[in-house]
């Protein structure tokens, strides 16, 4: 269903109204934002907050004779005034602050809290400026003596309060902007790794990492690397189940407990098992698991021992060859109690690298059978790019992905990659 909010600026919208001041019916013309002012020429839509008829009927003779034109509505009270702005938006108030059931500023700030970002411009005795000022300190946009307003001052006060409301909301909407995008940089370099890698032996290390969620900044996919004192380096990826910020938390949680075990010196299934009991405290929902695929590149560089939970195979890369490597695993975190994990031996070509990825990869639908990418084109394309150094390939081959995608929702799915590559010394 389309949102009236959004289509309002295409439309005019007409409603019944109170009748006006001087006895007849304004016809009064709505609309959905205050851009749409500015750049439909539309009617404004003034609404007038009066007791006394009189004074009323004067503002409404000075509107008919505004250029350009305003539609104008009429309450008597506060509480008129709330449910007509309840009904349907207004773009300025013309407030007078002596109300049957409100008085001065009082009047002024249960407006304000009501209307939120609507225009607001008082109307004073002649004996009353000062008050006008202070209205104007407590959040009005501009204020008029009755008695000393034309029509052109009338129309241009309006216009100007309701340009004034409209360059304050877009200037604090802005800050906003520029406060999220801050927190969000923070967040990324808070919770999104640097690899701990020590020596002139230290291997190349690309990452990428794409969450699936529209405006989000992680998902449940983690990722770390960690190069030990003796050499070895730990290389660490994950993919939680589902999506959302319990998930996005939990893979956080996971990626910072296993960085700690590698730094205690816990290895292997131990490793695991520990990070096990740790998913089953974190996470929010009792069916949530996480696969994940530890790697340990022995110093010499010439051995590599795989755990894998549950998660895909691996890329090898020697030379420009690409092979795909699904070695012996268990089940994924949180499936089944005191399960177990093999510990796989790969030995290593002499330069080469290997290719750590989630399976929001090669998961996109790529046509409109629902058919997806899948592991075999996914390796096909890899063999493709084998030529390409390490962030080229990996680059392009999340490009390939998501380009095949696009037409059919795109990588919905969070994506990691890690490409690891090593020279050994022969």
């Amino acid at each position: 269903m389309s949102d009236p909010a959004q289509n309002g600026a295409n439309r005019v919208q007409e409603t019944s109204t109170p009748e006006s001041p001087g006895g007849r019916d304004l016809g009064l013309v709505t609309r959905s934002a205050l851009g749409g002012l500015l750049h439909d020429r539309r009617e404004p839509v003034v609404l007038l907050v009066e007791d006394d008829p009189g004074d009323a009927l004067l503002v409404e003779e000075l509107v008919a004779d505004c250029r350009p034109r305003m539609s104008l509505r009429w309450a008597r009270s506060i509480e008129e005034a709330m449910a007509a702005l309840q009904s349907e938006p207004v773009d300025c108030v013309l407030l007078d602050l002596h109300l049957p059931d409100a008085h001065g500023l009082d009047a002024l700030e249960a407006l304000r809290e009501w209307t939120g970002g609507t225009a607001v411009v008082v109307l004073t005795g002649l004996a009353e400026e000062e008050s006008g000022l202070a209205a104007v300190a407590a959040g009005a946009q501009d204020y008029l003596v009755k008695g000393r307003v034309d029509p052109e001052w009338l129309g241009r006060a309006i216009r100007y309060a309701v340009q004034r409301t409209q360059t304050e909301q877009s200037a604090a909407a802005l800050q906003a902007s520029q406060l999220r995008a801050e927190e969000n940089a923070r967040l990324e370099r808070g919770l999104l790794p640097t690899p701990l890698l020590e020596g002139i032996d230290a291997p190349e290390i690309v990452a990428r990492y794409h969450p699936g969620r529209a405006q989000s900044l992680l998902g449940g996919d983690f990722y770390d690397v960690v190069q030990l004192p003796d050499g070895t380096v730990e290389v660490l990826i994950g993919d939680v189940s589902g999506h959302g910020p319990d998930e996005a938390a939990l893979g956080v949680a996971l990626r910072i407990a296993w960085r700690t075990l590698v730094l205690s010196g816990i290895s292997g299934t131990e490793r695991l098992r520990r990070l096990d009991q740790i998913l089953a405290a974190e996470r929010a929902q009792d069916h949530t698991f996480a696969t994940l695929t530890c790697v340990s590149l022995l110093a010499d560089r010439r051995t590599a021992f795989i755990v894998r939970a549950g998660h895909p195979g691996v890329m090898v890369r020697s030379g420009s060859d690409v092979a795909w490597l699904e070695v012996p695993g268990g089940p994924a975190l949180g499936i089944l109690p005191d399960a177990d994990w093999p510990r796989y031996e790969l030995a290593l070509p002499e330069r080469g690298a290997l290719v750590l990825f989630t399976d929001g990869l090669f998961e996109g639908r790529i046509a409109a059978s629902g058919a997806r990418l899948g592991e075999e084109r996914l390796l096909a394309a890899a063999r493709a790019l084998g030529s390409l150094p390490g962030a080229s390939f990996v680059d392009e081959l999340i490009g390939h992905a998501q380009g095949l995608a696009e037409g059919f929702g795109g990588l919905d799915d969070d994506v990691a990659v890690l490409h690891v590559t090593w020279r050994q010394d022969r």
